[in-house]
């Protein structure tokens, strides 16, 4: 198992600018690497990574002489990574890859695991010697590399980890969510986590920080002061927003073996102009992506419940269809005289994620050994290797 430890470095001004030259290099050689294997595909000819590595170590000395004076990974591993967005673009799982540009591209470059040398809260790098760090390497284990990046003007480094797989406990606990713009997730158990909304919440002075960036004068040391503030408010919003689906998700994954979750269309969802600021800053593919990631480490399953389910409509008791339901309704009151719940007002969000369970385990076929649903389904306790 690869586990990737984020942290902050405390460089020089020095080292600050060492660190931009290597990302600089490393941007110039993904773009010439790149040229070079649209020209040759172009010709009929069969570009691999390998080849267009070799060839630019044959001119590099003479041609691009500055590219010795940082780390030789800088120049190397663009070669590599093109290889592999060629690749995934070939079997259909990416797009094309693209020129990087000097001013929107983030800043970056790799150092393979023999070119650093990691101590106590600092991190050795070649020609340039001992960097600080926030804190120590959090994981046990082989290193295999490290990737370094700004953002916000701040330098971080990710170090991968190869560590031993765990033993994964199964769960017998099983649990539906569903996720929505007002409240972020509701349980099937009734518990709700709230939308936090940190885009919203932080607009206004991001607008504000905005309005002051495009008024000083292009080049200033004034605009690139208010460039700077622009950029730590969008890394805090982000922080923000990772710091709370991240303890979600680990909180989920580690109660429940069975997690229920919507397959909602979520590229259809952000075009929607009314909404799609609210979409993006809810970030429920992160949150999905999380729970699945997650999930696969714990020994969990995440049970995707098809989009057109009607889960917000159906009685979870009896299974009678509320089909006028609108989005302004947030209470279903269930319509069917046999239904325990007839006339009883429910939380809409609250019936769509038992809805949601139970659908789950329907479709792995452990419906009948949940809890009857009688508003008691919390738990859903289920055997022990159903997890």
């Amino acid at each position: 198992m690869i586990k990737t430890h984020k942290i902050r470095l405390y460089p020089t001004p020095e080292q600050a600018h060492y660190f931009a030259r290597a990302a600089g290099t490393s941007r110039f050689a993904w773009n010439w690497a790149l040229a070079e294997w649209n020209r040759q595909y172009e010709a009929g000819e069969k570009p691999t990574a390998l080849k267009l590595k070799k060839q630019f170590n044959e001119i590099r000395r003479v041609q691009f002489p500055w590219t010795w004076e940082v780390t030789k990974n800088a120049s190397d591993q663009p070669f590599l990574d093109l290889g592999k967005a060629f690749t995934a673009f070939f079997e259909g799982r990416a797009r094309r890859p693209k020129f990087k540009s000097k001013k929107t591209s983030k800043p970056s470059f790799y150092l393979a695991n023999d070119q650093f040398e990691l101590g106590d809260h600092r991190m050795w790098i070649p020609k340039l010697g001992w960097v600080n760090l926030a804190e120590k390497l959090r994981f046990q284990g082989n290193v295999t590399g490290a990737r370094l990046t700004r953002q916000a003007d701040w330098w971080f480094v990710s170090i991968q980890v190869e560590i031993p797989d765990t033993i994964a406990v199964k769960k017998p606990a099983a649990v539906g969510i569903d996720v929505g713009l007002n409240r972020l997730t509701t349980l099937s158990t009734g518990e709700e986590v709230e939308n936090q909304a940190f885009l919203k919440t932080t607009l206004k002075k991001l607008r504000q920080a905005n309005k002051r960036l495009h008024r000083r004068k292009l080049g200033s040391k004034n605009r690139e002061k208010a460039r700077r503030l622009v950029a730590r408010l969008h890394y805090r919003i982000t922080c923000l927003r990772q710091d709370v689906l991240q303890k979600l998700t680990t909180r989920l994954t580690d109660s429940y073996g069975i997690i229920g979750v919507e397959d909602l269309h979520l590229k259809g969802l952000l075009k929607n102009r009314r909404l799609a600021r609210s979409f993006a800053d809810a970030s429920l593919g992160t949150l999905r992506r999380l729970l699945e990631a997650k999930a696969a480490q714990r020994g969990g399953q995440i049970i995707k419940v098809g989009r057109f389910f009607p889960s917000s409509k159906t009685c979870h008791c009896c299974g009678w269809t509320w089909e006028a339901m609108t989005l302004k309704d947030r209470i279903f009151v269930c319509q069917n005289s046999a239904c325990p719940y007839d006339q009883f007002p429910q939380d809409r969000d609250h019936n769509a994620g038992q809805n949601v369970l139970r659908e789950a385990l329907r479709l792995i076929g452990l419906l009948d050994q949940a809890v009857s649903g009688t508003g008691s389904d919390e738990d859903a306790n289920l055997p022990a290797d159903a997890g």
